[in-house]
């Protein structure tokens, strides 16, 4: 497809939005690791990248949010900003070939130059959150009820030895019951996701009591509509 010329001298001419799912061995890695990956795919697929300026510029590509260790998603959007135009179908064939297992691209399109960054504009994330056996949908409905109907859960979290409090129920927006059995339980979680925070399936699972999760997968990102773009 061609180089993009100097780094961090040419200007963004196009941007793509590329939605794709991210299964199977991509669930253990993290959010920098997926940058990662994503990075090297644009380099062998010979996308002419945007970079930014400075002493050690860098791609211009981001994730829309980041996807947590752990879970699999078949809905997360990556912006990608290049120095010189490409036909989508041809990068289409040359990124799906430079994919590792488990990357599946499912769309690709052109997004306005003046477009904002789509992590601004995600508003909420949709899960299908598979918990253990045990309890019966009657347990799970009424759960489900009791969680719904407090006006503020209190919880105290702590990642590498600090400590965070903050109020998880201000990030829930929708469970429901999708299905339950002797082998486990589905439910559905809308859950928050913007600059006052992000919802996180396995805490909202622990406030029900469900155990820890089998399966998360992210079903939808809901992004705002901007007011102008073009």
């Amino acid at each position: 497809m061609g180089g993009g010329g100097l780094i961090g001298m040419a200007e963004t001419v196009q941007r793509l939005q590329i939605r794709f799912a991210a299964e199977g061995p991509l669930r253990y890695i993290s959010h920098l690791d997926l940058m990662r990956m994503w990075e090297r795919a644009c380099k062998r697929a010979e996308l002419p990248l945007s970079h930014s300026q400075g002493f050690s510029p860098r791609p211009k590509i981001a994730l829309a949010a980041p996807l947590a260790v752990g879970a699999t998603s078949e809905c997360e959007l990556l912006d990608v900003r290049l120095d010189e135009r490409v036909d989508l179908g041809e990068a289409l064939g040359e990124l799906g070939r430079q994919l590792p297992q488990g990357a599946r691209i499912l769309e690709i399109s052109e997004l306005p130059l003046r477009h904002p960054s789509l992590q601004s504009l995600v508003r909420t994330a949709e899960y299908l959150v598979d918990a253990p056996g045990g309890r019966a949908a009657g347990e799970w409905r009424a759960a489900i009820g009791e969680l719904l109907a407090r006006s503020e859960i209190p919880w105290r979290q702590e990642r590498g030895g600090k400590a965070r409090e903050f109020d998880l129920r201000a990030l829930i927006l929708e469970v429901e019951l999708a299905g339950a059995d002797e082998d486990g339980a589905r439910l559905r979680m809308l859950l928050r996701n913007d600059e006052r925070g992000a919802g996180r399936p396995e805490l909202v699972l622990e406030a029900l009591g469900g155990g820890a999760a089998t399966r998360i997968h992210r079903v939808g990102l809901a992004l705002e509509q901007p007011a102008m773009a073009g």
